[in-house]
C-alpha cells in the first residue's frame, strides 16, 4: 500500500504536465488559426490595392500616415524630373540574376523628392553611360507600387553610404547620402513601362505571403489530441 502512494502522485503530476500541454498547444492552434484570418485578409488587401486604379502618391501633409499595414504595394502615380545625375544603385538578385536596383530621385513640381526604383540592372549596365537612353531630362510621369522604406541593410550587410555601397533601399539615408532635402519617406517600385534602350527593366516588384498557418494548426491541434489522450492514460493508469 506505501508503493502506491509515489506511484498515485507520479501518475497525477504525468496527467498534470500532460494537461499544460493541452493548453499549451490548444492556445498555439488558435493563435495559429488567428494568424491565417490575418494573413488573408493581409493578402486580399494587398491585392485591391495593387489592382486599384494609380492615384497621386502621398504629399507632405500625409506622410505622417503612411505605413506598411495601410499603404505597402498602393499602386501610385508621380511626375516630375528625374535627377539622373543622383541615382543610387542598390544591389539585387532577381529573377533576372544578380545586378542592382537603380533608384533615381525624381523632383516633383510641389518642389519634395520622391525615390524612384526605376527598375533592375545587370551588373555591366551599372555605368550610367551605358544606358544613356533610358535617362530621360524631361518631365515624365511614373506609376508603380509604393513601397516602405528597407533602414539599415541587411542582417550581415549593413549599408555603407560613405563607401557607395547599398544592400537594402533606406529612404532616408540615400537621401542624406544625395543631398535631396526634403524627401518621401517612401520610395515608388517603377511598373513595367519599357524606358529607351531597354534599361532599367521596371516591373519586377515580388509580391509574396507564405501563408502555411492552416499546416501549422492542424499540428498544434495533433498534438493537442495527443496529450489529452496522455493525460487520460495516465489518469487511468493503475499502479
Amino acid at each position: 500500500m506505501e508503493e502506491d502512494v509515489p506511484s498515485r502522485g507520479k501518475r497525477m503530476a504525468l496527467a498534470g504536465f500532460a494537461m499544460l500541454c493541452v493548453a499549451l498547444f490548444g492556445a498555439l492552434c488558435v493563435w495559429q488559426i488567428e494568424r491565417r484570418a490575418w494573413k488573408l485578409a493581409l493578402i486580399d488587401a494587398v491585392d485591391k490595392r495593387v489592382h486599384a486604379a494609380a492615384t497621386p502618391t502621398p504629399g507632405p501633409a500625409d506622410w505622417p500616415r503612411v505605413s506598411a499595414a495601410r499603404d505597402q504595394y498602393r499602386h501610385v502615380t508621380v511626375e516630375g524630373r528625374l535627377l539622373n545625375d543622383r541615382e543610387t544603385l542598390v544591389q539585387a538578385l532577381t529573377e533576372q540574376g544578380p545586378g542592382y536596383w537603380v533608384l533615381t530621385p525624381l523632383q516633383t513640381p510641389a518642389g519634395y523628392t520622391v525615390l524612384i526604383n526605376r527598375g533592375y540592372v545587370p551588373e555591366k549596365q551599372a555605368d550610367p553611360r551605358s544606358r544613356a537612353s533610358g535617362q530621360p531630362a524631361g518631365p515624365v510621369r511614373i506609376t508603380g507600387l509604393l513601397r516602405i522604406t528597407e533602414p539599415k541593410g541587411r542582417i550581415f550587410e549593413p549599408n555603407e553610404p560613405a563607401q557607395g555601397r547599398w544592400f537594402s533601399r533606406d529612404v532616408a539615408a540615400i537621401a542624406r547620402a544625395r543631398g535631396l532635402g526634403t524627401t518621401a519617406p517612401y520610395f515608388i517600385d517603377a511598373d513595367a513601362a519599357p524606358n529607351p534602350g531597354g534599361w532599367p527593366l521596371g516591373g519586377l516588384t515580388v509580391i509574396s505571403f507564405p501563408n502555411n498557418h492552416l499546416v501549422y494548426a492542424i499540428t498544434w491541434f495533433s498534438l493537442a489530441l495527443l496529450s489529452a489522450y496522455g493525460a487520460v492514460m495516465f489518469w487511468r493508469e493503475k499502479a
